[in-house]
């Protein structure tokens, strides 16, 4: 039996709400953005001596991780998964787990979560579903926060249930699903930079004005209200990062000239999706979408491996999938 399942990249913070919101992203072309992950039965003869499971690394950014899977987040996460088993005291089967690496490192789009919330996903249905939603989140939180330093689940809360998640710190409950515009069309633009959560995250100051903390405040409540009562304008207006893009936006280069430009093209924000590099915008129509594409291929884009996706909103998040041979 092979089971296989894909995790669809996000947009953590969305510049209102820092390590609070994050958005599922899916490509208009319905291409998979993300990461996939396959687990297998393993037969006794191809199970090898003092081997119970296997690894491989597969996917157009395979060869931008170690192939060492001590290294790996996923494989990280089938030790804990079956760890998690063993507390059950359930039994454990040979398997072969596959990453297929489809997305740049260190993107600002999710790319470790992907890889965690695609693995543990895939192993929870491979087994049948032994951990319920509650346990398999926490569960993803803790593996990503290895990668990332810290424990926020920006990333793979939508990546998980899809749509857009509001974080929350209440008991179990760490992420609540939230109503937004679904006919906004999404531009995420890497452009080849590399930016690493931890420097990113490393830039920003220990301590923030009172005014800076109350403004947050006030824009992260304004934009959830304005959700709920779907007043569009509001909740974009509101759209905007008085945390991290002021001490971010110099680590990606010609990031504030094409905010500049995005805004006169008409979007209805601009902002870094998660540490970075990605850019990310909204705008109301296809047209406007194709023409911010253009530009930002031409003038953001740091080298051929960089692109830039329209997109809209993933209210799947992870789901099953065939993969061909």
């Amino acid at each position: 039996m092979t089971v296989s399942v894909f995790a669809p990249v996000s947009i953590g913070n969305l510049s209102v709400g820092f390590d609070t919101l994050g958005l599922a992203l899916a490509p208009v072309d319905d291409s998979l953005l993300g990461d996939t992950v396959s687990v297998q039965t393993l037969t006794h003869e191809q199970t090898q001596t003092n081997v119970r499971n296997q690894f491989e690394l597969t996917g157009t950014h395979a060869h931008t991780l170690s192939r060492n899977k001590q290294d790996n987040i996923a494989w990280q996460c089938l030790l804990a998964f079956e760890a998690a088993l063993r507390e059950h005291e359930l039994p454990l089967k040979p398997v072969k787990l596959t990453l297929h690496k489809n997305i740049p490192v260190s993107s600002g789009l999710g790319s470790s979560a992907c890889s965690v919330v695609a693995t543990l996903a895939a192993l929870n249905e491979f087994y049948q579903n032994p951990l319920n939603d509650t346990k398999l989140l926490a569960l993803m939180g803790k593996l990503e926060a290895k990668i990332s330093g810290s424990l926020h689940y920006d990333n793979v809360a939508p990546s998980f249930l899809g749509g857009l998640q509001l974080m929350l710190n209440h008991g179990n409950k760490v992420t609540q699903s939230l109503p937004f515009f679904d006919d906004c069309f999404w531009l995420i633009a890497y452009p080849d930079v590399v930016v690493s959560t931890k420097a990113a995250r490393e830039i920003l100051p220990q301590n923030y004005p009172r005014e800076t903390l109350i403004e947050f405040g006030q824009n992260l409540a304004g934009f959830v209200d304005a959700c709920h009562r779907q007043d569009k304008s509001t909740a974009f207006a509101l759209i905007k990062d008085v945390v991290a893009e002021p001490y971010r936006a110099k680590l990606l280069p010609n990031f504030e000239n094409a905010r500049n430009v995005m805004l006169d093209l008409g979007a209805l924000c601009v902002g870094i999706s998660g540490s970075g590099p990605t850019l990310f915008c909204a705008v109301n129509d296809l047209t406007r979408a194709q023409n911010c594409q253009t530009w930002l291929q031409q003038n953001y884009l740091q080298s051929e491996l960089g692109f830039v996706q329209i997109c809209k909103i993933d209210t799947q998040g992870t789901r099953r999938v065939e993969l061909l041979d």
